[in-house]
């Protein structure tokens, strides 16, 4: 009876994953001619960003929410750092997994590996909501079209700052990041608007408040900064 239940376990599980059809969740790498490219997925939200990391040149990023139909990808983009120039609002293309391999095909294919699963305090995505401290300020909302996004997952973080209703692209920012103990740090690997950037790391204090991540410590410049994000739903 046990063994019963097991394969039907199994079967439900794999019967849910074929309906769904989604990418499984994670942190995904691969590297062709020096161009890195980076894939970060939490099940129905994707971004791909394109850099190179010596010398250091940000390239590329572009992220929206998706859906699979077979084995097509297609995603609604929310930002496209190139949309000046390809204007693409959406994407369509192939795609394919088995295991921590994935595969997209659009022009070109690429394969890329998963790389090891971990989980921290602050992973999830984030939207900007307000200059600290508190004090009951209006603040920027999911319905604001101006966002500013930082995404974090596994041991790699991401802001995006952009507008939803024009598609402008005012930079982004990313690499590896910790935050344990109240003590949170971004290693910096890509900067869209100085690559000179790179390799510099910040250290800040968080304190979780209800459902908010206060951010306080000092900015790139040595100012006082203290920032309220709120948890994207």
């Amino acid at each position: 009876m046990k063994l019963a239940q097991k394969i039907l376990s199994i079967c439900l599980l794999i019967t849910a994953w074929s309906a769904t059809g989604q990418i499984a969740p994670g942190i995904y790498h691969t590297s062709m001619d020096n161009v890195h490219h980076e894939l970060k997925t939490n099940g129905n939200y994707l971004i791909h960003s394109i850099y190179e990391k010596s010398p250091a040149k940000f390239i590329k990023t572009l992220g929206g929410f998706y859906t699979t139909e077979g084995n097509i990808l297609k995603v609604k983009l929310e930002f496209n750092s190139n949309y000046e120039a390809d204007g693409l609002t959406e994407l369509t293309l192939a795609y394919s997994q088995e295991g921590e391999k994935l595969t997209l095909k659009n022009g070109k294919t690429l394969h890329f590996i998963a790389s090891k699963e971990s989980r921290q305090d602050l992973d999830g995505p984030w939207l900007f909501a307000t200059r600290g401290p508190d004090n009951g300020q209006e603040r920027r909302g999911e319905e604001n079209p101006r966002k500013t996004l930082k995404y974090l997952q596994g041991d790699r973080f991401q802001w995006i700052a952009y507008n939803t209703e024009t598609m402008k692209f005012f930079g982004t920012g990313g690499g590896s990041f910790s935050s344990k103990d109240g003590i949170y740090t971004e290693n910096i690997e890509y900067f869209s608007r100085d690559n000179s950037r790179v390799g510099a790391s910040l250290k800040f204090d968080y304190e979780i408040k209800d459902v908010d991540w206060h951010h306080t410590g000092k900015n790139s410049k040595g100012e006082p900064m203290y920032e309220i994000w709120s948890r994207r739903k």
